[in-house]
Order: C-alpha cells, then sequence, then structure tokens
C-alpha cells in the first residue's frame, strides 16, 4: 500500500514541478552540466589572468623591446634593475608608500567606524556617504585631488592663505616630500571606507553582552576597546590589511596622474615604473622584470597575513 501511494502521489505530480525536480537533480548531481558552469570562470581565469603572467615571465626574462620578441637572456633584467639607483628608489618608495597608507587607513578606519557604529540618526544614508570616496571611479577623483594640490591652482593654498596659516604657495606636487606626502593622503581618503565599513561589520557582530558584562565589573570605555574590541577585530584587521596591502603596493592611477612618478623620481611605485620602462621606453623586458619583481613580495605579505589570520581566529 505505502508503495502504491507512492506512485499515486508521482502520477499525480504536477508536470512543471517534476520538471523543476528533474532539473534541480540534474544541477546537483554530478554531471556534465557543473562543469559547463565552471568552464566560462576556468577560461576567464585562464586568459585574463594566467596567460598574461607566463607571458610577462618570459618577456622578464628576455630583451624584448616593442615590436621585438626579443632573446632569452635569463636573470640579466633583474641583476641589471637590482644595480639601477632609480629602481632601489622606487623600492624604497613602495615600502615607504605602503607602510604610511596602510598605517593611516588602520587608525582613521577604525575610529570612522567606531563613529559610525554610535551614529543611531540617518545612520543608512551616513553609511552609504561614507562610501562615494570608494565607488567613484578614481581616475575622476584623482584628478580632482590634482586640481586642488596643483600649483597654479591649488584650492588648498588659496583656503590656507584665506586663514593666514601660510604666506606664500606650498609647492605640493613639485616637492618629492610633499608629493609622497600627497599620494599617500590621497590614497588613504581612496581606501578608508573599505577600511571603515569592514570594521564596522566585525564591530556589529561582536555580542552586547560583552560590553556590559565588562562595564559590570567595572571596565572603563578605553580597557573595554582594548580587551574586548581590539582581539574580536583581529581577524577582520587582518584580512582588510591583507587585502588593503595588495591593492596598495600595486597602485598605479593615484600616482601616476598626480606626479607620473616624479619629482626626480620621488613618488615612482612598481606600477609606474614598469610603465614607463615597458611602454613609454620600449624595454618591455625591463618593464616586465619590474613587475614581477613585485611578485615575490606580494607572497611574503601574503604569507605573513594568512599567518595572522590563522592566529587571530585561533581561541584557546
Amino acid at each position: 500500500m505505502q508503495v502504491f501511494g507512492g506512485d499515486v502521489a508521482k502520477l499525480g505530480e504536477a508536470p512543471e514541478e517534476a520538471r523543476r525536480r528533474g532539473l534541480f537533480d540534474a544541477l546537483a548531481g554530478d554531471t556534465p552540466v557543473a562543469y559547463a558552469l565552471v568552464a566560462p570562470a576556468f577560461f576567464l581565469l585562464l586568459f585574463l589572468v594566467a596567460y598574461p603572467f607566463v607571458l610577462s615571465l618570459w618577456f622578464s626574462l628576455s630583451d624584448a623591446r616593442v615590436g621585438d620578441t626579443g632573446t632569452f637572456v635569463g636573470l640579466e633584467n633583474f641583476r641589471r634593475l637590482l644595480g639601477s639607483g632609480i629602481f632601489l628608489q622606487t623600492l624604497q618608495n613602495s615600502i615607504v608608500f605602503t607602510a604610511a597608507a596602510l598605517s593611516l587607513k588602520t587608525v582613521f578606519g577604525m575610529a570612522l567606524a567606531l563613529l559610525l557604529f554610535r551614529i543611531v540618526r540617518f545612520k543608512k544614508i551616513i553609511r552609504g556617504a561614507v562610501l562615494l570616496p570608494f565607488i567613484v571611479p578614481t581616475a575622476l577623483s584623482t584628478l580632482v585631488w590634482w586640481w586642488m594640490f596643483e600649483p597654479l591652482y591649488s584650492v588648498v593654498n588659496w583656503t590656507l592663505k584665506s586663514l593666514h596659516v601660510v604666506q606664500r604657495d606650498i609647492p605640493w606636487l613639485p616637492d618629492p616630500y610633499l608629493a609622497m606626502f600627497t599620494v599617500v593622503l590621497v590614497n588613504t581618503w581612496r581606501g578608508l571606507p573599505f577600511f571603515a565599513i569592514t570594521i564596522l561589520a566585525g564591530l556589529v557582530a561582536i555580542p552586547r553582552e560583552m560590553y556590559e558584562a565588562a562595564e559590570c565589573d567595572g571596565a572603563r570605555a578605553a580597557g573595554r576597546f582594548w580587551y574586548i574590541t581590539v582581539p574580536l577585530l583581529k581577524p577582520v584587521l587582518a584580512v582588510v590589511i591583507l587585502f588593503s596591502a595588495i591593492f596598495t603596493l600595486a597602485d598605479f592611477n593615484i600616482v601616476y596622474i598626480l606626479t607620473k612618478g616624479g619629482p626626480i623620481n620621488m613618488t615612482h611605485l612598481f606600477a609606474t615604473y614598469s610603465f614607463v620602462l615597458g611602454l613609454q621606453s620600449g624595454q618591455i623586458g625591463q618593464g616586465a622584470a619590474v613587475s614581477l619583481f613585485l611578485f615575490p613580495i606580494l607572497l611574503v605579505v601574503v604569507f605573513f597575513q594568512l599567518q595572522m589570520v590563522r592566529r587571530a581566529t585561533t581561541y584557546e
């Protein structure tokens, strides 16, 4: 009777529901449909990531130039880079730029996240407005910053002189050290929303009972922050710093639009110097070597960051 009843139920099943069940079984099972769905992503990674990487690896080991595929030269390009003063300056610039920008984004991102967490009225509108620097195209927003710091039409200099803070124009972009300060400032402004919103998500996930228990035990605001907020936010901070370190170290648009690597190569990063060597000077092999020099550095950064994430997410 049970089998007969089951057969009756199957016979009485609607055709539309039967088709849906068949489609679900086909998608859930180990069938060629699953491979067909994965295929577009696979080919996308193959032709847009793997193939360019292998091609750049070949270029870095050759003396290729524009219009000439070149011949194999081994590690000669990397040896020349290590003996180049401009490249060593670029390496120093990249380290200083990344360390300064990450430090500022971490500190101000945490402060902004705490401020957004405490806002009650219009919080959705305010949180959406905070994301604007991250949403606006980088080239467009950086052009506005260039206009603000450009020596001839600098609105920043005009404001400072109107407030009698300074007496003469400040050479923001022509001065080597001020130019580095400017690109770090713009990169911080650009990446601050990413830090703030991500840290805010971590703050929302912390149970309120922990703060209430600490407050009952007499812990002050600073104590609750250092002994509850910071330890529980370590996994979030580790992940956001990891992604931001990769994006910051490989930054191109901000530096190229503001300074093009100048003055006197004091703001060149790996991406801008690779572009100048490979495309503007036509030395494709040297340019590819500069860009690939970044690869082992990123591997080291990712390795240590993942170790931090693993330690941060391990609770005793």
